[in-house]
């Protein structure tokens, strides 16, 4: 029940920092990079209705088409991210109704509109969700053809922002643009800073101690295998285990105060596979 209710305060917590970043920076700006919220920009400019709302039909069409073409196993994970996206920028629209910028600092907005949505996409993405959109149009064509899905989704995102350019200015057609490029590389980054744990090698005389503490305390587990120094021909024992960071310093600092001539080798990785960490 507690991972239930931490996966449903993530995906609601994270969505609502994607429909903040693209109602206050996106959408009062113009920037039509990002799938269906940018192709709302444009179809706003028809001046029949909001930007916001037009993203609301949008994304209940797909999630419809969703449902019925990829099941409901499909709804359970995107329907809930998508109509919430979608009815807070409504709610946000009505609320407080925006007919201008925040400030007179594009720059400024433009980071914004890239780091909200960018950082609540890769929570999302992290816990395996999403907010619907053009991630529907991916699942389907996947299903049902041998389409490069990366590409036609770059294809799809990079026609919408070019689009901007005769839709509205070369400021705002330029920003999208880079907007487009720079997202991608965003959510990446933020994935693999969510994901980052640390692998240790700590080369010891003693591991029991040490893998005593890395079961007890810190309840992970450890794997010892037997070596022998180069240099002195001792017997040695070497220690693998992967750690999250406050895990990480706590055996760092136990280490250091315990055995102080163990050796220890750190590494960051973001893609460690298996119990206590990520499934397959």
């Amino acid at each position: 029940m507690q991972d239930k209710i931490k996966y449903f305060l993530m995906m609601t917590g994270s969505t609502l920092i994607m429909s903040i970043g693209t109602y206050y920076f996106k959408f009062t700006n113009n920037f039509t990079f990002g799938g269906i919220a940018g192709l709302a920009v444009l179809l706003a400019q028809s001046h029949l209705m909001s930007a916001s709302d037009f993203n609301l039909i949008l994304n209940m069409i797909l999630l419809a088409i969703g449902w019925v073409v990829l099941g409901k196993k499909f709804a359970e994970k995107t329907a809930y991210c998508s109509i919430l996206f979608s009815v807070t920028l409504s709610l946000l629209e009505r609320i407080q109704p925006m007919s201008h910028s925040l400030t007179d600092q594009p720059m400024l907005e433009f980071c914004f509109a890239l780091l909200l949505p960018s950082f609540g996409s890769a929570i999302l993405f992290n816990i395996g969700a999403s907010s619907g959109g053009t991630d529907v149009v991916a699942m389907i064509l996947k299903k049902y053809t041998s389409t490069d899905i990366g590409k036609a989704l770059i294809i799809s995102d990079a026609l919408i922002s070019i689009s901007s350019f005769f839709v509205f200015d070369i400021k705002t057609g330029l920003y999208s643009i880079l907007g487009l490029i720079v997202r991608s590389f965003m959510i990446d980054s933020f994935i693999e800073s969510l994901n980052l744990s640390k692998y240790f090698n700590v080369v010891c005389d003693q591991p029991e101690p040490i893998c005593d503490f890395i079961v007890h305390t810190l309840d992970r587990s450890a794997t010892v295998c037997y070596a022998q120094g180069a240099f002195s021909g001792k017997d040695k024992y070497i220690i693998f285990t992967a750690l999250n960071r406050p895990q990480a310093v706590a055996l760092r600092n136990f280490i250091k105060t315990n055995q102080p001539t163990a050796f220890i080798l750190i590494s960051n990785t973001s893609e460690i596979i298996g119990k206590g960490f990520h499934d397959v």
